[in-house]
């Protein structure tokens, strides 16, 4: 029973052993777990976004790399990628112009954006135009008006001051020393006639002279019966001078008439007005004594006035001696004055930078007064810086060089200043009215950037061309043009901004450079060009100014300065600048093939017509090619994008866009006619032996191997080469070109 008991205590206790352990074991891992818990948390939260990043990350440089590769194409495209970019060949660009111009479609390596086409516009265009189709016209609002031709005036306003006449002012001086007993006019402003009385001079000289002049007066009379003729002479000489001496001091000859009549001589003596004027200064007062030669008034004649205006020098340049020139003063709203321009200072003024101009106004009812402002409005006719100007008060009449207010219907003398009048031709006024008419275009028209000056001229529906122009005065919101475009043409006035950022982007001439600007045929040179032609020696100008153009860079001669003469292979060749020496040497004869033919295209051009003529099915392409020329605009077939097909009484005729569309179906038989023609052959070989007209291609027949080559091509029409193989006769013994 004790075996059994210990047995069974021991059984009972063998299972405790194992559970404690558990437990202890349990706790312990626990307690393990717990403390590497707090190490590796922050693992458990960071892996996750990273490997989601890693994996984006990737992705997308796979993308990039599989798109650089040309694996994947821009739109997302595949396997075709290579054959979409080998197949088009056009300019495209950046729109944030990070890198140069590229060819084929894809992304800008800077910023990434896609890249457009550099023709983006609408058509095509070429090297000194872009062509906006009408939905881009629509949504860039832009706006044409046309170059009107039209009389303009351009007005002239500015302030000018009141001043007396300078030739009309005196000075009323003592002719011998003495005391002024009394001033007639005692204060400024005195209105005098003249030989009014102005002041009373007590003088002992004058009295002594006096009694000189009756003492001599009365030898004279006495000796006139003495038979001594000496004796005679002598009195009468010495009475002359005496009567000389009184006027030298001042007397008039009615005082001293009046002194021989009475016999009396008087010690005081009158001093009178020489002019009618106002007193305008009192230098003595009364009772004082004055020196001989001492001022004592000044006078000026106010009927008429002096203006003096100051203009800035661009528009004294456009007025000349005798216009016009209307006047309000200040003191008298709403009344004009009219005068005439008497003077004009051929100084400029170095602290104002203007130039004073003096205009002459008539004051006769002294209404003007003398140091009042004035408001000078003057009336320039645009028309007249190139002839005259017509103003009916001086047609055919005779003006005063000096007092321009003196006009009169015949030749005469000045009554001022007694020189003669000449006629008012002489100083550029005509006797009839003229035209006088000017272009003018809007003045938001115009761009303009320093001393370069722009505008976009519509030549056909949807092409701008840019013209360098010759900017003239402008006139309220209109603006002459001397240079750069013809009456009647369409400039764009709304989004033209627009138009020359796309110019900008195909690489053409804008307003930042349009030094690039091909100079038209049949255009002359600027005024730029020729003022550094004419620097060149007298010898070598017609040669510059025949050849236009430098060979390398295609600007005008004279437009980077003087032209510099250049020898290739003993041929005078000019550039525009130093830096095109050397690559006229290096490729002399791709330049002077430049110089032969300057109309022809650069390969980028011919690129452009055969990629739009490519659009066309074989039977078109072949007659587009054949014509070459669009006969409304005489521009190349495929030069505005792929011909259009217009059918004219049954013949098929191809023109550059369908602006000419109208014009071709209204005159059909003048174009008809036109292409008849065709341009001129290029063959060296003479085309009229046979009296034909000229024909644009031929078809060269080879010769017999046999037979020994020749030099000349012999001309026969199809229809003869028909009628002879018809015939039997041989034809193909030497090589033809058949009419076709």
């Amino acid at each position: 029973m004790n075996d059994e008991k210990e047995k069974s205590s021991s059984t009972s206790q063998l299972p405790e052993t194992p559970v404690s352990e558990s437990n202890n074991s349990n706790q312990a891992s626990k307690q393990v777990a717990a403390g590497q818990e707090p190490r590796h948390w922050w693992i458990k939260l960071l892996v996750p976004p990273l490997l989601l990043l890693a994996t984006g990350a990737a992705l997308i440089f796979g993308l990039g790399v599989a798109q650089r590769a040309g694996w994947v194409s821009a739109g997302g495209g595949g396997g075709g990628g290579d054959q979409t970019a080998a197949a088009d060949t056009r300019t495209y660009i950046c729109p944030m112009i990070c890198v140069p111009p590229q060819i084929g479609p894809g992304r800008c390596p800077v910023c990434a954006m896609e890249l457009v086409p550099a023709s983006s516009g609408g058509g095509a265009s070429d090297s000194q135009s872009v062509s906006i189709d009408s939905a881009a016209r629509r949504i860039a609002n832009i706006r044409t008006a046309a170059v009107t031709s039209m009389p303009m005036t351009r007005t002239i306003r500015t302030i000018g001051e009141l001043s007396s006449d300078e030739g009309s002012v005196k000075t009323l001086s003592a002719y011998v020393d003495g005391r002024l007993d009394r001033l007639y006019a005692d204060y400024t402003g005195v209105v005098v006639e003249k030989g009014d009385h102005l002041a009373l001079v007590y003088s002992p000289r004058l009295y002594s002279s006096q009694v000189e002049l009756l003492l001599a007066k009365k030898a004279r009379e006495n000796s006139r019966s003495s038979t001594l003729t000496r004796v005679v002479e002598s009195n009468r000489d010495l009475y002359e001078s005496s009567r000389e001496r009184l006027i030298e001091l001042g007397m008039t000859a009615s005082q001293i008439d009046e002194l021989e009549r009475s016999g009396k001589a008087n010690s005081r003596m009158h001093l009178c007005a020489p002019i009618h004027g106002t007193v305008i200064k009192k230098y003595a007062t009364e009772g004082q004594y004055v020196k001989e030669g001492q001022a004592i008034y000044e006078l000026a004649d106010l009927s008429t006035v002096w203006l003096m205006l100051e203009l800035f020098p661009e528009d004294a340049a456009t007025i000349r001696y005798g216009q016009k020139v209307e006047a309000e003063v200040q003191s008298l709203p709403g009344r004009k004055f009219t005068g005439r321009v008497a003077f004009i200072d051929p100084n400029v003024n170095p602290n104002t930078r203007t130039v004073g101009v003096r205009v002459v106004i008539s004051n006769e009812d002294g209404t003007l007064r003398i140091g009042d402002y004035a408001k000078a409005t003057i009336e320039v006719s645009l028309a007249s810086q190139q002839g005259g100007i017509y103003d009916p008060e001086l047609a055919n009449k005779w003006i005063s060089p000096r007092h321009p207010h003196i006009v009169e219907s015949s030749p005469g003398k000045c009554s001022v200043c007694g020189i003669d009048l000449v006629p008012a031709s002489q100083f550029g006024f005509t006797a009839e009215a003229s035209g006088g008419e000017v272009l003018v275009v809007p003045r938001n028209a115009v761009l303009m950037a320093g001393n370069n000056s722009v505008l976009y001229v519509e030549t056909e529906p949807g092409r701008f061309e840019i013209r360098r122009i010759v900017l003239g005065p402008s006139c309220g919101d209109q603006i002459v043009i001397l240079e750069g475009v013809k009456e009647g043409e369409e400039v764009a006035t709304r989004g033209n901004f627009l138009i020359d950022s796309q110019m900008q982007l195909v690489g053409n001439p804008s307003l930042i450079d349009p030094t690039k600007i091909k100079p038209r045929m049949g255009e002359g040179l600027s005024e730029e060009a020729l003022a550094a032609i004419a620097e060149l020696p007298e010898e070598d100008r017609p040669l510059a100014e025949s050849q236009r153009i430098c060979p390398v860079t295609e600007m005008e001669l004279g437009s980077m300065g003087t032209p510099i003469k250049v020898d290739v292979n003993g041929t005078p060749i000019f550039i525009c600048c130093e830096g095109c020496r050397e690559s006229l040497l290096e490729e002399s004869g791709k330049y002077l093939a430049i110089l032969a033919n300057p109309d022809k295209l650069s390969d980028e051009e011919e690129q452009a017509i055969a990629t739009a003529l490519s659009e066309l099915s074989p039977e078109d392409r072949a007659i587009a090619e054949q014509q070459r020329i669009c006969p409304v605009a005489d521009y190349r077939l495929g030069s505005m994008g792929p011909p259009i097909k217009v059918d004219v009484n049954g013949t098929p005729v191809f023109i550059c866009c369908g602006g000419c569309r109208e014009g071709l179906l209204e005159e059909s038989e003048k174009y008809l006619a036109k292409l008849s023609k065709g341009p001129p052959a290029k063959s060296s070989t003479a085309s009229g032996s046979m009296g034909l007209p000229p024909i644009s291609t031929f078809e060269i027949v080879e010769p017999q191997m046999e037979l020994p080559p020749i030099e000349a091509f012999q001309v026969v029409p199809e229809r003869i080469a028909e009628d002879n193989q018809a015939s039997g006769e041989p034809v193909a013994e030497l090589p033809t070109e058949v009419l076709r």
